[in-house]
């Protein structure tokens, strides 16, 4: 079967972009061998994977983060599970640059030989880019990843999150927001061009739609300096006068500008009012000392002043907002205080798209499993060194 790849990739670019789940089964059925297929998608919490089905069938039913279907979404490898019968479900990561959309379940007659394993995994490649990209063009996919309706400012949000995750030889780097379906001016942007990488993270004024729209706002003029050719500091300064000409200075927004060379380590930062920034390096966790310069949309015509700083291969970065920073449910000391840094030393072994989950599990339990007071965003990244390899 030498041209399954290529013939899955004519069937999906073929296909309409809310058939793309359909014609893979028929393809994964004719090029496989397969007696079935069924493709998973994770819900905006990550902590369930539901089957994308059609919308006629309203009996689809979510398979908790647990046994074969967890264990392949976490280690991002393929699972084999064998039933009594002979036959074998073959459980395969659906992701696009290190962005986690699901699983693809692949239901075989018998056990397969590891050259079929391998096929199924360059076809579940495939399936992933196609549904990647006719997400833009159809809402089946998102229908089937909400489980219930997101407020208009969630709504805003997740359309201006440039992913969930994404890898790269040199890092990995993924973010969440909480509570998904109704968070407001909490938000983290990112864009890799030509070896650097540049992450932003935003706690923006106020709730609901009104803080979704001033953070759409400042991101996107951030990344119409950012795309014009304009770094950091042009970046924060461009926002900065957007946010205060059409506010005055009775609206801004904390932000923090990270740009990091790839290939060094060598990192540049803006902190304008920020989040917090915090670094692991082997159990130690620690501040980045950066110094604080006003928040975005303050004052007319603030000028900004880059600071830079340097990881170590190995080293992985936390950049939390105040909603978890701050938090202090009960009164006690707030979850940055301690349990912060508990939390950053138990994400060691994990994944930053896993860390990213330890820390807001580890929030939502601070908060004893009540909703949220306030926006959270983690973003977490990891610098593995300039060859990949941490030391």
């Amino acid at each position: 079967m030498p041209d399954a790849p290529t013939g899955v990739s004519r069937a999906l670019r073929e296909a309409p972009p809310d058939r793309v789940v359909e014609a893979a089964d028929r393809a994964i059925r004719s090029v496989l061998g397969a007696s079935g297929t069924v493709v998973f998608v994770a819900d905006y919490r990550i902590n369930g994977l539901w089957p994308v089905l059609d919308s006629r069938q309203p009996d689809a039913a979510a398979h908790a983060l647990q046994g074969p279907l967890q264990r392949c979404f976490s280690s991002q490898q393929p699972v084999r599970a064998a039933a009594t019968d002979g036959s074998c479900q073959l459980y395969l990561p659906l992701s696009v640059w290190g962005e986690r959309l699901g699983v693809l379940m692949v239901e075989m007659p018998e056990e397969p030989p590891e050259s079929v394993v391998r096929r199924a995994t360059d076809i579940a490649g495939e399936v992933a880019l196609a549904l990647h990209a006719a997400d833009r063009e159809t809402d089946r996919y998102r229908r089937a990843r909400r489980q219930e309706r997101l407020s208009m400012a969630a709504e805003l949000q997740w359309e201006l999150l440039p992913g969930r995750s994404v890898s790269h030889g040199s890092f990995q780097l993924a973010g969440q927001l909480e509570p998904a379906y109704t968070v407001g001016g909490d938000h983290f942007d990112w864009s890799l061009d030509d070896g650097r990488l540049t992450v932003t993270v935003l706690n923006g004024d106020g709730i609901g739609l009104t803080a979704a729209l001033l953070t759409a706002v400042t991101v996107n003029a951030m990344r119409n300096a950012r795309r014009s050719g304009g770094g950091l500091v042009e970046q924060a300064e461009l926002a900065s006068d957007t946010v205060y000409y059409q506010h005055r200075g009775h609206r801004h927004v904390a932000t923090v500008l990270l740009e990091l060379d790839c290939a060094t380590g060598r990192a540049q930062a803006v902190d304008a009012g920020s989040p917090h920034l915090l670094r692991l390096r082997g159990s130690t966790v620690s501040r980045v000392p950066l110094e604080q310069q006003l928040p975005l949309g303050m004052f007319a015509e603030t000028r900004y002043a880059l600071q830079e700083f340097d990881l170590d291969p190995g080293d992985r970065l936390f950049v939390v907002s105040d909603g978890v920073w701050g938090a202090d449910p009960s009164g006690r000391e707030t979850y940055g205080e301690r349990a912060m840094a508990r939390a950053m030393r138990a994400t060691r072994l994990q994944p930053p798209p896993e860390a990213v989950g330890t820390v807001m599990r580890e929030l939502q339990a601070f908060h004893a499993d009540a909703d949220l007071r306030d926006d959270a965003v983690v973003v977490c990244l990891d610098w593995q060194g300039p060859d990949g390899r941490a030391d």
